[in-house]
């Protein structure tokens, strides 16, 4: 299963999979930015008026929820990636030890 798995992977990495992934990546990164800004606007507006506004208090938790949505779901993008990048080296290691094993 994992061997198919690395297949999918890699083959959605070639060609146009790479760009079609960094441009999600940037695009989820822009609204993430924009997400906090606006977590930062609403603070900012509490802080000036001295008064918690209930609307305020509803539209930040929202934020903040999407704002980790977002950051959790870039994590995750970037980990899984990295691992699949390192159990790639691994195998390719793997393949060079058996072969100056058999050379020996």
């Amino acid at each position: 299963m994992r061997k198919v798995l690395m297949v999918g992977i890699d083959y959605m990495k070639r060609g146009r999979g790479q760009l079609v992934a960094k441009t999600v990546a940037a695009t989820l990164f822009g609204v993430f930015s924009a997400i906090l800004y606006s977590v930062m606007q609403i603070q900012k507006r509490t802080l000036e008026s001295g008064v918690v506004n209930p609307t305020d208090e509803v539209l930040l938790a929202e934020r903040l929820l999407e704002a980790t949505l977002m950051g959790f779901s870039l994590f995750l993008a970037m980990m899984a990636d990295r691992l699949h990048y390192y159990i790639k080296e691994l195998y390719r290691v793997r393949k060079e030890v058996e072969q100056l094993k058999r050379l020996k």
